[in-house]
């Protein structure tokens, strides 16, 4: 049976759309296209995408990224998306509470709401997810550092609301390595954040089987500086790295690993783009089977949210960041995206205003809905620019894999795939030891920097061009009206704080933090003393001020 038999016998039996499939002009277009024996759509290694059907089956998650103010306000701006065609949510959390602390520490002053939700207690999460129905629509929180208390609160909200938490669907990003590579909103050393992470897998495998604890995260790091080479090896590394976190905990491969999920920047440069996602799937599915002993299929699946280039857009003439939006999200959608977040045209300048987030939302529906690009799975598979870049940037990538297995004191290389096996088989967690050293000596940090500056240079050179900045700068665009967060905000987060700390059992409280920080010192899974600790209202701060008294703060090593 010939490659292309297998994919026909695959796709009729799976579900496809009741829908159009013809061009604009009426013509009809086959599901996918290709060579009788070339690899096809959803046959191993995926690089052609994960179903036979690409978005005939279903088309990617409309998941756009909000979070302002209060949890109130967030909750409106929810509605308003879900009611206009959304078909997820993804939470975006202010800087307090992405660094553990409440609102009314002193080091919060100023920044309550201003980049996204306040998150102070459950009492917050079951404002902001009033009325919508968390069995029902599946939810995305963009936070690491103290992501685990986050996914409890959010449970005990669940659970106040009568939902069976069993059943939830979504993602929680948790994904501290590239915290300590990028973005920088850690609160412990790695190993106690490793930690949590594992007791999270574990709880996660046993109770919420759909729901996926970690998305592991290269957006964060491309949004830095880094190339899509580096953005895409960093990135899938990390993943290695949780892999082999979870064989430690003694879970099997082939049930944890469907509840990885990944992130990644869609950047300006389309062609690039693509190749990077197609690339993606390709290795992560290769190191899953030859590696990790996956045997299963949805264990060798790299299922990835993909968010429009934030670091792309500019305050010079924004609303040319409409259609940078616009090719960045077709750059994901034609890479395979499972769902996309678009950004909003004044983002670089402020939190999105109402309307500019429909035209991000209407972004999205365009492409889905007017283009025809849904009909035929991986439609750029086997063009020869495009072939070649997934290569290359495949190619790029392994020898960073092996600089990183070098960093941990490995002799092996990508190329003894069945050598890494028999290690990891062994208890020796190849890829880990490499980021620890890279995290410890400052080389991710240092190589995003180089790259970085390489393209700043390139700039300033007029080598690269940028509309509205180096080049085409005569404009008649007038000033925007954009979204401010009154300081009334942090004024009410606070005082409602305040009375929910008056109007709960503070011996109560007080006990569920002790029986957590038992917990940790005796080595337990976590995930239940947390839970207890959030159902009898301790606040985000105080359970975190716990864990840091207990664990101590991380200080990053200086590298010039």
């Amino acid at each position: 049976m010939s490659a292309r038999d297998r994919w026909q016998a695959r796709y009729e039996k799976s579900r496809v759309r009741e829908a159009d499939f013809t061009t604009l002009s009426g013509v009809p277009v086959e599901p996918a296209y290709g060579a009788e024996d070339s690899e096809w759509p959803g046959e191993f290694p995926f690089t052609r995408g994960l179903y036979p059907t690409g978005y005939r089956g279903r088309t990617w998650t409309i998941r756009q990224f909000a979070g302002f103010g209060n949890a109130q306000q967030t909750n409106e701006r929810y509605r308003m998306i879900l009611g206009r065609g959304g078909g997820g949510l993804s939470v975006a959390f202010d800087m307090p509470t992405l660094m553990g602390r409440d609102s009314d520490d002193p080091k919060s002053l100023g920044e309550v709401g201003h980049c996204g939700v306040a998150i102070d207690s459950v009492a917050d999460m079951e404002i902001l997810f009033d009325g919508i129905d968390l069995g029902d629509v599946t939810t995305s929180m963009t936070i690491s550092g103290p992501a685990v208390p986050v996914f409890c609160m959010m449970l005990v909200a669940a659970e106040r609301a009568g939902v069976d938490t069993g059943t939830l669907n979504g993602t929680l990003q948790t994904d501290i390595f590239k915290e300590y590579i990028a973005q920088k909103e850690w609160l412990f050393t790695p190993e106690p954040h490793l930690r949590l992470i594992g007791d999270l897998m574990e709880y996660c495998a046993a109770n919420i089987p759909a729901y996926k604890p970690l998305s592991v995260s290269g957006y964060h790091i491309r949004e830095a500086g880094s190339t899509a080479a580096q953005e895409l090896a960093f990135t899938l590394a990390d993943g290695f790295g949780y892999v082999e976190l979870g064989l430690s905990r003694g879970l099997d491969v082939d049930v944890f690993a469907p509840g990885l999920s990944f992130f990644f920047d869609a950047h300006v440069d389309f062609f690039e783009e693509i190749a990077k996602f197609r690339a993606a799937r390709r290795i992560w599915a290769r190191w899953m089977r030859d590696v990790y002993g996956a045997k299963s299929e949805k264990a060798q699946w790299l299922r990835f949210h993909t968010q429009t280039a934030g670091v792309s857009l500019t305050a010079q003439q924004p609303y040319n960041n409409v259609v940078r939006t616009g090719i960045e999200a077709l750059s994901a959608v034609l890479g395979g995206t499972n769902s996309l977040h678009t950004n909003a045209l004044d983002e670089t300048l402020a939190l999105p205003s109402e309307q500019a987030a429909e035209i991000a939302l209407r972004t999205q529906q365009v492409i889905m809905e007017e283009t025809g690009v849904v009909n035929v799975a991986d439609p750029l598979g086997g063009s020869w620019y495009v072939e070649a870049l997934t290569d290359r940037i495949e190619a790029e990538a392994t020898a960073i894999f092996d600089k990183i297995l070098a960093m941990g004191g490995s002799t092996l290389t990508s190329a003894q795939p069945e050598k890494i096996a028999e290690a990891v088989r062994n208890g020796d967690w190849v890829v880990t030891r490499g980021l620890l050293r890279g995290i410890e000596e400052g080389w991710f940090m240092s190589e995003i920097a180089e790259a970085a500056f390489q393209y700043q240079v390139a700039l300033e050179k007029g080598e690269k061009r940028i509309v509205g900045v180096n080049c085409h700068e005569e404009s008649v665009t007038h000033d925007l009206e954009i979204l401010r967060v009154s300081h009334e905000v942090e004024v009410e987060q606070v005082r409602a704080l305040s009375a929910r700390r008056q109007g709960r059992d503070e011996a109560a409280v007080r006990s569920a933090i002790g029986r957590m920080v038992d917990a940790a010192r005796a080595d337990e899974n976590m995930i239940e003393s947390m839970l207890d600790a959030c159902r009898a209202e301790a606040t985000l701060g105080e359970i975190c001020d716990a864990l840091r008294a207990e664990w101590g703060e991380y200080r990053e090593p200086a590298r010039f």
